[in-house]
C-alpha cells in the first residue's frame, strides 16, 4: 500500500483488495504509532477496493478510534459500489466521513481546519 505524506499533517493511504487490505491497515497503524506526537489526519482511499469484510470494517473502526483519541480526522474516499453498500447496510456510513475522491478529502480537511482555527 502506498502511503503518501501529503503534508506534515495529512497522510494518504491507498488501500488494495484482500488479502492485502488487512496488511495495508496494519502498516498504516504501525506508521501512526511511529508518529505518536505528531499524528496526521488520514485519508483512506478505497478506489482500488472492490469488497470489504467484517475484519476490514473492524480495522477501520479501530483506526477511527485511534485518530479521534489523538484529536485527528479520518476521511474515507472513493468507496464505490459494493464497498459503499457495505457501509450503508452495516450502518457504519454514519460513523465515518466520506468524500468522492482524494482531492475532495484534502479540501474538506482544509476547510475543517480553517473552521477549527476560527473557533479557537
Amino acid at each position: 500500500m502506498p502511503l503518501q505524506e501529503w503534508s506534515e499533517t495529512t497522510l494518504i493511504a491507498q488501500m488494495t483488495d484482500e488479502p492485502f487490505f488487512s496488511e495495508d491497515i496494519e502498516q498504516l497503524d504501525r506508521h501512526l504509532d511511529g508518529a505518536a506526537d505528531a499524528m496526521p489526519d488520514v485519508i483512506v482511499d478505497l478506489k482500488s477496493v472492490s469488497a470489504l469484510n467484517s475484519s476490514n470494517l473492524a480495522q477501520l473502526l479501530k483506526l477511527r478510534t485511534k485518530l479521534r483519541a489523538a484529536n485527528r480526522r479520518l476521511r474515507i474516499c472513493a468507496a464505490g459500489g459494493p464497498v459503499w453498500s457495505v457501509f450503508q447496510i452495516t450502518g457504519l456510513s454514519k460513523f465515518f466521513e466520506f468524500t468522492d475522491d482524494v482531492s475532495t478529502s484534502l479540501a474538506s480537511l482544509q476547510i475543517a481546519g480553517a473552521s477549527d482555527a476560527e473557533t479557537e
